[in-house]
């Protein structure tokens, strides 16, 4: 980075790369944000809109260099951009992301109380023959899983609806999650850089589950032919979406399509790299594999 604050634009000079290609994406809270502003805490998702987006370009391989937020108000509020900010800065502190600049607008004709939006950009880069797009992808590859640390940033739509969003509803214990309702919403979505980034050359694709859940994002990263075979058996799906099927009466092909129902992350490897990265990242376990597609199903969930 090589101009502070102040300027029109934001100035990063780009090293380290010799056939650099740019991977951007561009994301934001959603609906969570209604319930930072109910339990007044917003530092959480400023790490979310900074971990998600460094997630979306992991899954070509991009190493993230910088992060532009957006902040909207309909009246600012310091001390709330404050905490904004500081999730933002130490998200990007843990992945050696600059923040390197962004834009905080005063709207009072399009938000109203205390309503806000949040949205990011990240700007990361790989080099050109090590970019991951899936394409190797073939039948016998094995999937394996990477726990998420809760909805991380999407199906609050869903879960404020079956579940409630006042103050009183969101401070309420629950034993079976071992927390209030809230503390679990408000879980910041995880990162997955760290972990995986030293595996990458034994990867052929990666699919953040996100908005979507399984059925929506797998098929991205995976070539014509294969389907992709899940045994949800093979983990255990977190208390939180139990409760949340419980509560709504929510079939369960419903819940696999907006929910990421304990896995944030899936990395799909061949047979051999596969045991390699159980080795080297205990965390994750085989949770499926790609077979030839039979009929016209890209994802199959047993």
């Amino acid at each position: 980075m090589l101009a502070g604050p102040g300027l029109f634009g934001g100035l990063f000079e780009l090293k380290g790369f010799k056939n650099p290609v740019l991977v951007s994406s561009m994301d934001g809270v959603g609906t969570k944000l209604r319930l930072a502003v109910t339990l007044d805490s917003y530092d959480s998702v400023g790490m979310d809109i900074v971990n998600h987006s460094v997630n979306d370009i992991l899954t070509c391989g991009a190493a993230p260099l910088f992060f532009l937020d957006y902040i909207a108000m309909g009246r600012l509020m310091p001390e709330k951009v404050k905490a904004v900010v500081k999730g933002l800065s130490t998200a990007c502190q843990q992945v050696g992301c600059a923040l390197i600049g962004g834009e905080t607008a005063e709207m009072p004709g399009l938000y109203s109380g205390e309503d806000f939006d949040l949205v990011g950009t990240i700007i990361g880069a790989v080099e050109k023959d090590h970019i991951i797009d899936g394409r190797n992808i073939v039948p016998g590859d094995i999937m394996l899983g990477l726990a998420s640390s809760g909805l991380h940033t999407n199906g609050y739509s869903l879960a404020r609806k079956v579940l409630g969003e006042s103050k009183q509803a969101l401070d309420t214990f629950y034993p079976d999650i071992g927390q209030t309702l809230g503390q679990a919403l408000l879980i910041p979505h995880r990162c997955y850089f760290k972990e995986i980034q030293p595996l990458l050359p034994l990867i052929k694709g990666l699919a953040h589950i996100t908005g979507g859940g399984f059925p929506g994002n797998v098929p991205r990263i995976m070539p014509e032919g294969v389907t992709a075979r899940f045994d949800t058996s093979s983990w255990a799906v977190p208390p939180i979406f139990k409760l949340i099927q419980q509560k709504g009466g929510i079939k369960r092909d419903e819940m696999y399509h907006v929910f990421n129902m304990g896995i944030g992350m899936v990395i799909i490897a061949s047979a051999d790299n596969a045991r390699g990265i159980v080795q080297e990242l205990p965390e994750s376990k085989i949770i499926g594999k790609i077979t030839r597609m039979d009929g016209c199903s890209r994802v199959i969930l047993d």
